[in-house]
């Protein structure tokens, strides 16, 4: 996996080359649902909900025929009253949800920001594209004019009596024969192949050691203490070896010539954030992996603890975090920060919060009670590390 750490600003370019979120038409992970008449389709993913739903966020993108002809022929179009009489939005609480009407339009880029909390997009492919898709080969509906729009199909969907695949699909798909191919009415086999399917897709997970807080109530800089014959963040690093593709070191710029051989510099880019700025500036790098983020000051952290953090992700939230042992609060310093972190604590920052652990407070995410809470003890002071290093050599 590339850490090229210098591809930022480019002298030949007018803006900034960073990474891209690998996102669709609609999110990170959508299936257009195409090849059968709308009502099909719909119906389909009412029956599949119930089975993804426990596990996965799911939104679903379709057009309204009915407010359409009514709009044509003159009508509100599914217009309230104050939309119509020119409100720019409405937002209605419904009790049990809340919505809100727009006159604006949605263009490609809010429409993603807009799903981009919901893990898995479901699209009627009759009326929009998606990155992935699902076909239905039902007569009432062939796809010999929507060829264009099978860019990377999933899986075959047939209904009752249908065994053949027209001779069109397969000049399109030379590997059609390689797809799934699945009974239209076997719900439960179409929802464990579209879980299976999101499993599979799931990100890769990278390491990340916090090392670039100043150190201020310690008086030295923590991630260069030896509790355990080396560098605390060398030791950090090696317990992420264990459970990551790769392990990077956040830091401040002034500290990354000095790190000791091995290790592998990240610099902050959102600088006077404290670990906030080192996790954004780790997802600005690759906002298409899941970072696992451990703080250098955590002498007792041990492989096991971040083993059975790991064994427990749920890819589907938007982090998965030990509840601190102090209270009931998420612990941000060692947590599996998702791609979708990134819009969340952009969204805090936004609004002026620049704490990590406040937005995981107000955030969907798995929190798990740790194995061996004592682990998860932070050492910030000179008597915290003196009673550190006794406990260790005792």
């Amino acid at each position: 996996m590339s850490t090229n750490l210098t591809a930022g600003v480019s002298q030949h370019t007018k803006h900034a080359q960073i990474a891209r979120p690998h996102l669709g038409e609609f999110g990170r992970h959508e299936l257009a649902i195409l090849g059968a008449p709308c009502g099909k389709i719909k119906d389909l993913v009412t029956r599949l909900l119930p089975h993804l739903a426990p596990r996965l966020s799911v939104a679903y993108v379709d057009a309204d025929h009915a407010a359409g002809d009514d709009a044509a022929g003159g009508g509100a179009g599914g217009a309230s009253p104050i939309m119509l009489a020119g409100a720019a939005a409405e937002l209605t609480d419904k009790i049990t949800f809340r919505r809100v009407d727009q006159q604006t339009i949605l263009d490609p880029f809010s429409q993603k920001e807009l799903l981009a909390q919901q893990s898995l997009v479901l699209v009627n492919g009759n009326h929009f594209r998606a990155r992935q898709q699902l076909i239905i080969l039902d007569p009432a509906k062939p796809l010999d004019r929507k060829l264009d729009r099978l860019t990377d199909v999933r899986a075959i969907l047939l209904p009752e009596g249908i065994t053949e695949i027209p001779d069109y699909l397969r000049a399109h798909l030379p590997q059609i024969d390689q797809l799934p191919v699945l009974a239209l009415a076997d719900t439960a086999a179409i929802a464990a192949f579209v879980q299976q399917w999101w499993q599979e897709s799931r990100p890769p997970l990278r390491g990340l050691v916090l090392a670039g807080g100043f150190s201020q109530r310690m008086q030295t800089d923590k991630g260069r203490l030896h509790y355990h014959g080396l560098e605390q963040r060398q030791y950090a690093a090696q317990l992420l070896a264990e459970v990551c593709t790769d392990v990077l070191v956040s830091c401040r710029p002034e500290q990354a010539a000095e790190l000791p051989a091995g290790l592998t510099p990240l610099p902050d880019w959102f600088l006077g954030l404290g670990p906030m700025g080192g996790i954004l500036s780790a997802l600005q790098l690759d906002p298409n992996s899941a970072w696992l983020v451990v703080a250098c000051d955590l002498p007792f952290l041990s492989t096991a603890s971040l083993r059975h953090l790991v064994q427990h992700r749920d890819a589907s939230k938007v982090a998965t975090a030990f509840q601190s042992p102090a209270n009931e609060f998420p612990e941000p310093l060692i947590t599996i920060w998702e791609p979708r972190g990134y819009g969340v604590l952009l969204r805090f920052l936004s609004l002026g919060y620049s704490c990590p652990r406040k937005a995981l407070i107000n955030s969907d995410i798995e929190l798990l009670a740790p194995p061996k809470p004592e682990e998860l003890r932070n050492v910030n002071t000179p008597q915290e590390r003196e009673a550190a290093e006794r406990e260790l050599k005792a």
